[in-house]
């Protein structure tokens, strides 16, 4: 068990652009589980988000591991939008891992080896250790030099003194070098809580003391308090990891500082395979860490989207992976009716899906949307990306909606913002729709477009 080492996952929190999906806050459910139209930013297919709501409390008692669901219908019905209402309703603490079924196909890895890396992100590990700890507020950083043992006119960092404060005292610790980096790593500097694993060295930046509040107006800064007891004590550290995350951290060669160590390590190739040796080496030490208490698995959400495009050998090894002891809950979704399998000649099936996966599948349809609950979607899309539109201009691109589709639409509104300011308006207008929507073409448009001047265009 010594041999393997766990490495914390840093969750890095970024302000995001607006989206395709960014109105989705969940999946809009009541307490009974049942559809709210309008809630969470769900509008329409009601039996579809409701059967999604019981996918998740399956998930979250743990009764699916392993198990998968198919969301089926036409291009535009929110089988995508229902995937993140899933991620969003189970919360940041559980792994989701979105991919598109195109993904498998790359020159450096296998496709098997990508799907499996992408079952591993899925999987959930939380870790509750008892560590020895030195927790308090950085009073002090000295990083004490030397003269490098190896020559030349560089000093290297013989030891580095810090002060660490409590509410009981303080303490001042004289550590390795080799602390001093990971000290520089997590960006530590005095006045920021921290504490340092007795055992391992690592370092762990909790966040700013919150003596410092008052030290700006404004800024991104978590402030926590002061720690309590002593700073020599033991801890108990919650670790959330993926067992992708310990693959990796045990699959790195530990190279030497020397230039042919450095120089063989920039010439390996970025992705490498991680060999089912190590893999399972690895689940005999995770199992070990849940029956002794350590751990606890927590299976997460796999979603492959257009998972028509994955081939009959990617199919087979899902029948494989799916019947595993450490399987994620597998969440698939395609618009394709009955068609050809990829990697096969003529062997059709529904979805593209062979018939034995088809039958481990729970299956949710959904459904084309309604002029009214188009009309709601333009709103709600309106809302946050800050448009405003006026009633006879939501009607009318519910009706163009109908007539193409959704996504269509929800494009139209910026070019119709855009014209709206040309013209010295703040609300979108009728008119500003109307005219947009006779500049750009949609694909049946385009479609149609080509058949009645078929002659003038190049056909190979």
């Amino acid at each position: 068990m010594s041999n393997f080492h766990i490495e914390e996952v840093i969750s890095t929190t970024r302000k995001e652009r607006i989206y395709a999906h960014s109105h989705v806050k969940g999946l809009g459910l009541d307490e009974n589980g049942c559809a709210k139209e309008g809630l969470d930013g769900m509008v329409g297919q009601a039996k579809a988000r409701e059967a999604a709501g019981i996918t998740v409390d399956m998930i979250k008692s743990k009764k699916m591991a392993g198990r998968a669901l198919l969301f089926a219908g036409p291009p535009g019905t929110g089988k995508t939008a229902l995937a993140l209402g899933i991620a969003q309703e189970l919360g940041s603490k559980v792994p989701f891992c979105p991919m598109v079924g195109s993904e498998v196909y790359s020159a450096e890895v296998k496709k098997t080896e990508v799907l499996m890396e992408n079952f591993r992100r899925a999987i959930g590990l939380r870790i509750s250790e008892m560590k020895e700890v030195y927790e308090g507020e950085v009073t002090e950083i000295t990083p004490q030099e030397t003269e490098n043992p190896l020559g030349g006119y560089g000093k290297t960092v013989a030891h580095v003194v810090v002060g660490l404060k409590s509410n009981k005292g303080t303490k001042s610790l004289k550590l390795d070098p080799s602390i001093y980096e990971a000290i520089q790593k997590e960006k530590v500097h005095i006045g920021d809580v921290i504490y340092i694993e007795a055992n391992s060295g690592a370092v762990k930046r909790v966040g700013r003391s919150d003596s410092f509040a008052t030290e700006f107006d404004l800024e991104a800064e978590s402030y926590v308090p002061l720690p309590k007891g002593d700073v020599h004590k033991k801890k108990e550290i919650v670790q959330d990891v993926t067992l992708h995350d310990l693959d990796v951290a045990n699959a790195k060669p530990q190279g030497g500082q020397d230039a042919m160590s450095m120089f063989n390590a920039m010439m390996k190739p970025r992705k490498t395979e991680i060999t089912e040796k190590l893999r399972v080496e690895i689940n005999k030490v995770v199992n070990k860490y849940i029956e002794n208490g350590v751990a606890e698995l927590v299976p997460g959400v796999l979603f492959i989207d257009e998972v028509h495009m994955l081939d009959i050998e990617c199919f087979t090894y899902l029948n494989k992976a799916l019947e595993s002891t450490l399987a994620p809950v597998v969440v698939f979704a395609t618009n394709r009716g009955v068609t050809v399998i990829r990697g096969t000649q003529d062997m059709k099936a529904p979805h593209g899906i062979p018939v034995d996966l088809l039958d481990r599948l729970l299956i949710v349809k959904t459904l084309s949307y309604s002029t009214d609950e188009l009309m709601k979607i333009v709103d709600i899309r309106a809302q946050v990306e800050g448009l405003k539109l006026d009633a006879e201009a939501i009607k009318m691109l519910g009706e163009i909606g109908t007539r193409t589709t959704l996504r269509y639409v929800t494009q139209l509104l910026t070019p119709a913002s855009i014209l709206c300011e040309t013209n010295g308006r703040e609300t979108i207008s009728q008119e500003d729709v109307a005219e947009v929507d006779g500049l750009f073409h949609d694909a049946k448009a385009s479609a149609r477009l080509l058949a009645a001047n078929e002659d003038k265009f190049i056909i190979q």
